[in-house]
């Protein structure tokens, strides 16, 4: 019997022990290949020596202050080495403890910030569809994850959702990827005078679409016109790289591959790499500006907000990426997982689609290739795929709803950055066993 509320309430998690690199030990002995870094977290893998000692050393020299007194230095450390790396126009920080909390505060921010600069009927927050940017309500309220959202509709802050950027299903076979692209941004001009542009205060997307979608990223051209759209009417662009940012997708930041900048970028995950709970907006000098000469401060925040050994777990993990030139690393290995995807599930009669950027890999299940028919929901092949997965030792992340919210599955995979070619290639190799026994034990 567990005294927790685990996410199932009918039945307990495997209970893990330890965990180093890139596996995590049971408490029956049993080893998991750690494929998917938890949701895209753990980037160094486990237990890496450096990060340890820094938590260890941060601990017994200062563990705790709250910030409306004091800063600390692993804060202020973190902050220079996160805006020395920041996409072009980004001069700040704001520490949080997580990618929920994150956005909540990016849409107050927006808020506040036309408050402060004289336009208060800016209010309104503009999404997509078959996005996920976290679970507290204003986050919900802003990702598209119809599944997620159900239940707490009557909950939800009233919010303006788009279409997705997801060619795999959208574009049209009269279509090239630019003009589709074209196409699903010019949505968001369309949204915005709809509302009326003198109501809008930002639009919310992920550069490459994490859980609800599979590691999608947008076809080249979409968000180069979305900020051509966010400038032209005035609004705020927030970048959700809580999944996809800090390097997993090949670039220390998924936005640097569109060749744009937002007003925010909201960053997690691979921030801390897990070692300790953390999350940042990084914003321009722009909003900045706008609280320091309006009312002078935020009206927000947390009281773990700046946690002096969160961040310096977050700068000893950022260090060992730089140090180690692991970006580089995550190029290279990226290109071999989509290659052994490709020659292990490329020709496979149920795998329609396999895509991703640097070590954000996924695949999307189909019951026919030609169609794209997806497999009826209530057959959770998503899960079964998961199961069949971890009685092979791998661990990966998978989803269901991938269409709409309801119809679809896909499974993503986000090793480590620091991963090795042979394991790499384990990786693939495990996955299409699973795939192959889940899918053969529905036949």
């Amino acid at each position: 019997m567990s005294h927790i509320l685990h996410r199932s309430a009918r039945s307990l998690p495997i209970e893990a022990v330890r965990a180093e690199g890139l596996y995590i030990y049971d408490k029956a002995g049993n080893r998991y290949m750690d494929a998917c870094g938890g949701a895209a977290v753990s980037c160094l893998g486990h237990a890496h020596p450096r990060v340890v000692e820094a938590v260890r050393r941060q601990i017994g020299e200062l563990d705790y202050v709250h910030t409306s007194v004091f800063t600390n230095g692993p804060a202020e450390a973190l902050a220079d080495t996160l805006i020395a790396g920041a996409p072009k126009g980004l001069t700040h920080v704001y520490y949080v403890s997580g990618g929920s909390e994150a956005i909540e505060a990016a849409i107050k921010m927006a808020r506040q910030f036309f408050v402060e600069t004289g336009e208060p009927g800016r209010h309104r927050i503009i999404a997509r569809w078959q996005s996920y940017h976290g679970n507290t309500l204003g986050a919900l309220s802003a990702g598209g994850n119809k599944l997620r959202r159900k239940i707490y509709e009557p909950l939800l802050v009233e919010m303006s959702h788009i279409s997705p950027c997801y060619a795999y299903r959208g574009r049209r076979d009269d279509e090239t990827e630019e003009a589709y692209g074209l196409r699903v941004a010019d949505e968001l001009e369309a949204e915005i005078l709809r509302l009326g542009p003198g109501s809008v205060a930002a639009f919310v997307a992920e550069p490459v679409v994490g859980a609800t979608l599979g590691s999608v990223p947008a076809v080249p051209g979409y968000f180069r016109r979305i900020r051509e759209i966010c400038d032209r009417y005035g609004v705020l662009l927030i970048l959700d790289e809580v999944m996809c940012g800090m390097g997993r997708t090949g670039s220390l930041h998924a936005c640097e591959q569109e060749g744009i900048a937002p007003d925010m970028l909201v960053v997690a995950k691979g921030l801390g790499g897990g070692f300790q709970p953390i999350g940042a907006i990084l914003l321009s000098a722009r909003i900045f500006e706008g609280f320091r000469d309006g009312s002078g401060s935020f009206m927000h925040g947390h009281t773990y907000m700046a946690h002096p050994v969160a961040c310096a777990a977050a700068l000893a993990v950022q260090q060992v990426i730089a140090g180690d030139d692991l970006i580089a690393n995550v190029r290279a290995q990226g290109r071999i997982l989509a290659e052994a995807l490709e020659e292990r599930l490329g020709n496979h009669a149920h795998v329609g689609d396999i895509r991703g950027r640097g070590l954000f890999q996924s695949i999307e299940l189909v019951r026919e290739r030609a169609s794209k028919e997806p497999f009826a929901p209530a057959l959770r092949l998503n899960q079964r795929i998961h199961a069949e997965a971890m009685a092979r030792g791998l661990i990966c992340y998978p989803m269901g709803g991938t269409i709409d919210g309801l119809n679809g599955d896909h499974v993503l995979l986000a090793p480590p950055f620091n991963i090795a070619a042979e394991d790499t290639r384990r990786i693939a190799e495990l996955l299409g066993d699973a795939v192959d026994a889940a899918v053969g034990k529905l036949a």
